[in-house]
């Protein structure tokens, strides 16, 4: 008996079905992987649908607004719940420099979650080739630096300092500059605070816990669960100088490992993806 070509093609999508299916309930690992292929796959398409959207204003900080809407609801597409304390210490009207801590791709949730009015990331060079992601994010006025190149980071740097004062526009840093996995915080690059410096304006620490409640990339772990996102108290910097910004950098780093500390150990779990004070995933001052 012969199968029409429509058939087969329909058995072996049933077969594939029954394969992922399989995977998806007897294999965490597998689990992990399609979850945060979906969500990287998400995040693409997502950004299809913002580009003719951003593209009637051109580059502008205000298409920030429209990412941020289409963003939002990724959260409950994984359960989870995003809670904010500390919004009031974000100043109404002036600029200033947002700093926090990066742990993977999943800190674009928390970041939406809080984000501020005019504030737009200072991300690195390679993300404006992430294909539509990329298009979308220079619409919406993401800063691009190539890190490599220390001369052209050092001059974005200053012309963005002069964008801060002139455009009302307020920018979010990662100062740890690179994804860190390991349940505390790497040492500070100091790019923020010279640019918070040199404008003269405060830097907002916000700190997002651990996501040992849900995520653990060495354990292929990614399930349902909560991060909390603290946004501490401004931290001044009118009178300061650059010779004055590694102890900036320090006292700022204290302040949010205190906080990260404080909200991540709360009897969550997690296993080997938060380290303990002083073991191997701390990075002393």
């Amino acid at each position: 008996m012969e199968l029409w070509p429509g058939a087969w093609t329909a058995l072996l999508l049933l077969l594939l079905l029954l394969l992922l299916s399989t995977l998806w309930f007897c294999s965490p690992s597998a689990k992990y992987f399609f979850k945060m292929g979906f969500y990287n796959g998400w995040i693409l398409l997502l950004a299809i649908l913002a580009i003719p959207v951003c593209a009637v204003r051109g580059r502008n900080v205000e298409n920030m607004k429209i990412l941020r809407l289409l963003l939002l609801h990724i959260k409950y597409l994984y359960g989870i719940r995003v809670e904010v304390r500390g919004a009031q210490h974000f100043p109404p009207t002036q600029p200033y420099v947002v700093v926090s801590n990066h742990q993977s791709s999943l800190d674009l949730l928390g970041m939406m979650e809080v984000l501020p009015d005019r504030c737009v990331p200072i991300a690195k060079r390679e993300l404006l080739w992430a294909g539509s992601a990329g298009l979308a994010c220079w619409l919406a006025g993401v800063i691009f630096i190539d890190r490599k190149r220390t001369g052209d980071a050092i001059s974005v740097m200053s012309e963005v300092a002069q964008t801060l004062l002139t455009q009302d526009v307020r920018v979010w840093v990662f100062p740890e500059g690179t994804r860190n996995h390991n349940g505390s915080m790497l040492p500070f690059k100091r790019g923020a605070f010279h640019l918070a410096v040199q404008a003269q304006v405060p830097i907002i620490p916000i700190v997002m816990s651990s996501y040992q409640d849900f995520y653990c990339k060495k354990e292929r772990r990614f399930t349902s669960g909560r991060c909390q996102v603290r946004v501490l108290p401004p931290v001044p910097t009118e009178g300061l100088t650059p010779d004055d910004v590694p102890a900036l950098a320090d006292r700022v780093r204290h302040s949010m490992l205190t906080i990260f500390r404080e909200i991540s150990t709360d009897g969550l779990g997690g296993g080997d993806c938060l380290k303990k004070p002083g073991g191997a995933g701390e990075a002393r001052l």
